[in-house]
């Protein structure tokens, strides 16, 4: 395995970042981060407590008057100098991805690293960008005009399966807005949110305007939420959690941003090119090992094709090369852990009592039987209203179920809680627009499906969540709108004085 550095060196002074400056955790507990290819410990350390949940918001607090009042064209200069910072340690960064997560290393450093780089530089640029309503005489006796501010300490919570874009997506639209964070990555993958917070210090960012506390949910990430000091929270994660994080989070009054589970249906109609949507299905199933909120994971394809697209995409999937992560030939890595292995496979096995399993659905014996792996697996019979169809998985299972008319087709995709993303295939200009309009997801993609970019946004509606992750519009969600109306008229008793008290002036 290609060794560039040794983790435990790297972080000897902690994993929390704070104020600048890498420091050990306050919890009585610890945690060991796993490199899932081999199942060995990587680097241990002190988690997060309260005390450090309290410290990180005080570095926050305490840069928030310089970074807010900083010019926009300051803000985007420090962005500009992160972005090239991050550049030169971009191959450091690809090898920590793929170390604590098992991403294959082309996907680290082909989709990972170079879109999380590309994020700070739209940012950078969208600090620059500050839009609001014309100024004006909309009353006649006043100018109105509007101010974008920040809103303060940003508190938010990111996932394991992209911790560096996660983080990206987190912090970026906050700074730029003039915010200062406390980021909590999961406790499971703290590597590269430290990294990029590290990065942003020697790109000269003040600091205290990123912080990074590495604990769990249940001890650093509820009072992250729950902390009076903090203005707004940012969850990505399951559904069930972000029900928590959004009760936690109203009790102190704060704003919500919650991007949280998916279903992604993959719709393919009877004139869809037949080969681009097996090879579509089987790339967006199976990218990060399934574990994308936005994966797909329900095929519904239309009767005459469906014969062809299961034995098509069972032909692709068995030729998906499993292997160690760091080889660039690899195509798919482990899962994050063993217990997601495991649960990943507890959906398939129980499937087999309703469905059939027609490739993978096992754990790969040999060299591969003392990492998380799990192979490809494609599920066919099971009915609609099943868990294996129902209930995010997050692994790399595709369920493909057929249906006859387009009217079926739309209904069956739309027939699950969530709402993240979703995607259509056909060569009819007419039955796609008709999907995109009327299939119920934040994002649909036409004959494709998986890729994203920086300029527009990212999220869901429904059981998905609600929010913007990326684009200028994820930057509006870091801003308070301000209205500050002045009076032209130098008149002392104003004409609607009278509705208060007094007689209209004559």
């Amino acid at each position: 395995m290609d060794q560039r550095f040794d983790v435990t060196e790297r972080f000897a002074d902690g994993a929390q970042y704070i104020a600048g400056r890498l420091r050990q955790g306050g919890s009585e507990g610890t945690h060991q981060v796993v490199d899932p290819a081999t199942g060995e410990q990587v680097f241990g350390y002190r988690l997060a407590g309260a005390a450090d949940v309290d410290a990180a918001v005080a570095a926050a607090e305490a840069a928030f008057p310089e970074w807010a009042g900083a010019t926009p064209g300051e803000r985007s200069d420090a962005m500009h100098r992160f972005a090239a910072v991050l550049t030169e340690r971009a191959d450091d960064l690809a090898y920590a991805e793929s170390l604590q997560c098992g991403k294959p290393i082309k996907l680290s450093t082909e989709f990972d690293v170079p879109g999380s780089i590309d994020n700070v530089s739209f940012f950078a640029g969208a600090a620059r960008q500050l839009e609001g309503k014309a100024a004006a005489e909309y009353s006649g006796d006043h100018t109105s005009y509007i101010r974008r501010e920040p809103i303060g300490v940003i508190g938010s919570i990111a996932p394991w399966n992209y911790p560096l874009q996660m983080a990206a997506w987190k912090v970026l639209p906050a700074i730029a807005a003039g915010n200062t964070i406390v980021l909590k990555p999961a406790e499971l993958t703290p590597l590269t949110s430290l990294m990029f917070a590290q990065a942003a210090t020697e790109a000269g960012l003040p600091d205290g305007v990123i912080n990074v506390v590495s604990g769990t949910g249940p001890e650093a990430g509820e009072w992250l939420v729950s902390h009076p000091a903090v203005a707004m929270t940012s969850f990505t994660g399951s559904t069930a959690v972000g029900k928590r994080v959004a009760e936690l989070a109203t009790a102190t009054v704060k704003r919500i941003h919650l991007e949280l589970g998916g279903k992604a249906p993959f719709v393919v109609f009877d004139d869809a090119d037949l080969e681009a949507a097996a090879h579509g299905a089987v790339a967006g199933a199976l990218i990060n090992s399934g574990q994308d909120c936005t994966a797909a994971t329900r095929a519904y394809v239309q009767r005459p094709l469906y014969d062809a697209f299961v034995a098509a995409v069972a032909d692709l999937m068995a030729s998906v090369r499993l292997g160690d992560p760091f080889d660039p030939h690899t195509d798919l890595g482990p899962l994050v852990s063993h217990a997601q292995r495991d649960r990943v496979a507890g959906f398939v096995d129980r499937a087999r009592g309703y469905a059939t399993v027609v490739t993978g659905g096992e754990i790969p014996g040999g060299d591969l039987a003392k990492g998380a792996y799990y192979r490809p697996t494609l599920i066919t019979g099971a009915p609609q209203d099943s868990e294996i169809v129902q209930s995010e998985i997050f692994g790399p299972v595709l369920a493909a179920v057929p249906f006859d008319s387009d009217d079926e087709g739309i209904a069956l995709a739309n027939d699950t809680p969530y709402g993240l993303a979703a995607s259509a295939w056909s060569r009819d200009v007419y039955r796609t627009g008709r999907a995109s309009r009327e299939l119920r997801a934040g994002c649909v993609w036409i004959n494709d499906h998986i890729p994203i970019i920086s300029e527009m946004p990212h999220g869901g509606v429904r059981a998905s969540g609600f929010g913007k992750d990326m684009s200028a519009y994820s930057f509006e969600e870091y801003t308070q709108v301000k209205h500050v109306m002045f009076d032209n008229t130098a008149v002392v008793r104003k004409d609607w004085h009278r509705t208060v008290f007094g007689d209209r002036q004559t």
